[in-house]
């Protein structure tokens, strides 16, 4: 008798009581079956990861594609002084009393610019004309007319400044202080438009130094106000660069979004990923040397300058993963008596804090190896005020938006 049915399973399966027993033959079968049934799920995973990723690869595109227009496509950096991005809202942002709070409670920031201006006063401050720009509560105006300045004239867009009038008044510096609400760029200065200032003093850095584009109407200011032989308060700044390791930040940020109460989010990763995130990086998690990127000698740079592109090459102090590349920078006031100070991790903190770049992947360094690549950084096209970030490590860029 033949099997109606090839090779029918039925027939190669013995019975004892409850045990089921498999010949030889059906039991390879069957395992050629289950073998083949993995390869096709894992095929199916394969492509299930890679669609994910091409339609984030696509939102990407598509968020690009909706904030250029024709005029994003000229070539050459764009001043923040001129473009959509010196609008309202900025300013408007200004006019809180918060905002001022977390910058004059940052004790870095202010006690460097009262050091270097009561500390060089003698030598540089007293008897001369100093124009204070984006004067806010006019805490910088005041310091420059105890340190014995013969005129102060602040200047700020703000509606905050109607607040540091009261505050002059308050001071009984009113026969020093002059305040003027506007934009430089607009403002009728006491003195005429050809008047010069011995000493131009602004607190303008922004996250990564550059944020917010404030430095365009410091330079401006240099060029149209400031008298041959005059002083630029700060007149110096660094950015570097350093890498961290710190898995559970990294988790909590990142991995976070894989597993959300059972549910997979996955397609949020990479809209995080694109944020620079501004936050004080623990000094345990410095894991190299740092590398310096660009040195801004605020005497003669440009605004063209500050859109660049810098090699950097980091050394690993530690076998670990790393996780992030982290961006701060240091402030210098190169006086008689010299005054500077840091935003970096390895220092205290300030309400600049630290920008940190979160690597879509991990590196694993061991101690002594050393990460290369590059780092543009330049305007964000619709929004002058925020920055583009590009990092490059062999090959493969990631982009970032400050702001």
């Amino acid at each position: 008798m033949k099997p109606v049915v090839q090779d029918d399973p039925l027939l190669m399966i013995a019975t004892t009581g409850d045990r089921v027993t498999l010949s030889a033959q059906h039991y390879e079968q069957l395992q050629r079956q289950l073998a083949a049934l993995r390869r096709q799920l894992q095929l199916t995973e394969d492509r299930d990861e890679q669609l994910v990723k091409d339609m984030a690869t696509m939102r990407g595109t598509m968020h690009q594609i909706l904030r250029l227009d024709d005029e994003e496509e000229e070539q050459g950096p764009v001043s923040a002084a001129s473009a959509a991005g010196d609008s309202a809202s900025y300013f408007e942002s200004y006019a809180h009393f918060g905002i001022h709070h977390e910058m004059l409670s940052d004790r870095v920031r202010t006690e460097s610019y009262r050091d270097a201006i009561c500390r060089n006063a003698a030598p540089c401050v007293r008897g001369r004309a100093v124009l204070d720009l984006g004067c806010g509560t006019g805490i910088l105006s005041m310091l420059c007319a105890r340190a014995g300045a013969a005129e102060v004239v602040g200047v700020d867009q703000s509606e905050v400044i109607y607040h540091a009038m009261d505050i002059v008044r308050e001071n009984r510096l009113s026969d020093i202080i002059t305040l003027v609400k506007g934009r430089l760029e607009d403002a009728k200065l006491p003195g005429g438009p050809d008047r010069k200032f011995d000493i131009i003093v602004s607190e303008w850095m922004g996250y990564f130094l550059l944020f917010e584009g404030m430095l365009d109407s410091v330079l401006y200011a240099r060029d149209r106000l400031l008298a041959d032989g005059g002083r630029l308060l700060p007149n110096r700044c660094t950015i570097s660069l350093v890498a961290a390791s710190d898995q559970e930040r990294y988790d909590n940020l990142l991995t976070f979004w894989e597993d959300v109460y059972g549910f997979r989010m996955s397609c949020l990763r990479p809209e995080v990923l694109q944020e620079a995130s501004v936050e004080v990086v623990p000094a345990a998690a410095v894991c190299s040397q740092p590398c310096l990127l660009k040195t801004l000698d605020i005497n003669t740079i440009r605004v063209e300058d500050t859109e660049f592109t810098s090699p950097f090459r980091l050394r690993a102090l530690r076998s670990c993963r790393v996780t992030a590349l982290v961006g701060y920078f240091d402030t210098h006031f190169d006086l008689p008596v010299p005054v500077e100070f840091s935003t970096g991790p390895h220092t205290t903190p300030t309400h600049w804090k630290q920008t940190a770049f979160y690597l879509e992947r991990p590196i694993a360094v061991a101690e002594g190896d050393t990460i290369e690549g590059s780092l543009f950084c330049g305007r964000d096209r619709k929004d002058p005020r925020s920055l583009r970030v590009t990092i490059t490590i062999a090959g493969k860029s990631q982009s970032y938006r400050v702001s």
